[in-house]
């Protein structure tokens, strides 16, 4: 294995947020498969990155408050997996009203609508699940935007101003208008709450 494959890949990593997951096939474009799996198991004997599923890793965070690695980000381990897997995912309206910080709801289970199989993955003492479903309003939008369509549909169509507000707060001007524009097909109730989120 070249030296020069294994620091292209501890430099993309030592780049990455502190709790982003990964898996090998993220590093195709540096190494092949084969050695760019080598590569994250180097690293997790190293103890610079973390296995928190067969073939997906994250970069543990440690606080400096509670002395101790945070736990895994069970919505970057969920993309990830898809990502290894190549399956669109949108999450469901409880798990994307509490992504968005709409719900307070103590869950035990991240659920995500997928276009692969159903399958349960454990982390921790959570769940990570995958439904399966061919959903269009759903699965062939951007990942953001699948995600404010579910939060929207779970909230229902009495959704208040401050809901809206806060929905708006957490996109940016370029991924309002990505909204708007990939979602002028889905159900008319919930454009035309999108609308007055991004307008």
């Amino acid at each position: 294995m070249k030296n020069s494959v294994m620091e292209q890949i501890k430099k993309r990593i030592d780049g990455l947020p502190a709790r982003s997951a990964f898996v090998a096939s993220d590093f195709t474009d540096i190494a092949d498969y084969q050695n760019a799996k080598k590569c994250l198991l180097r690293l997790e004997g190293e103890e610079r990155i973390r296995r928190v599923l067969r073939g997906v890793y994250d970069k543990p965070y440690f606080s400096s408050i509670l002395h101790e690695f945070s736990a895994p980000d069970l919505e970057e381990i969920a993309r990830a997996i898809a990502r290894n897997y190549s399956w669109q995912i949108a999450p469901t309206g409880v798990t994307s009203l509490n992504l968005l910080g709409l719900s307070t709801q103590v869950v035990g289970s991240y659920e995500y609508y997928s276009s692969g199989q159903y399958k349960n993955y454990e982390v921790g003492k959570m769940t990570i699940r995958f439904l399966h479903r061919s959903s269009k309003e759903l699965l062939y939008l951007s990942y953001e935007s699948a995600l404010v369509v579910s939060a929207i549909k779970g909230l229902g169509v009495g959704i208040d101003d401050e809901a809206a507000a806060k929905i708006r707060h957490r996109l940016s001007e370029r991924s309002r208008a990505v909204l708007l524009e990939e979602s002028a097909h889905v159900t008319k109730w919930i454009y035309e709450v999108i609308k007055r989120i991004c307008q």
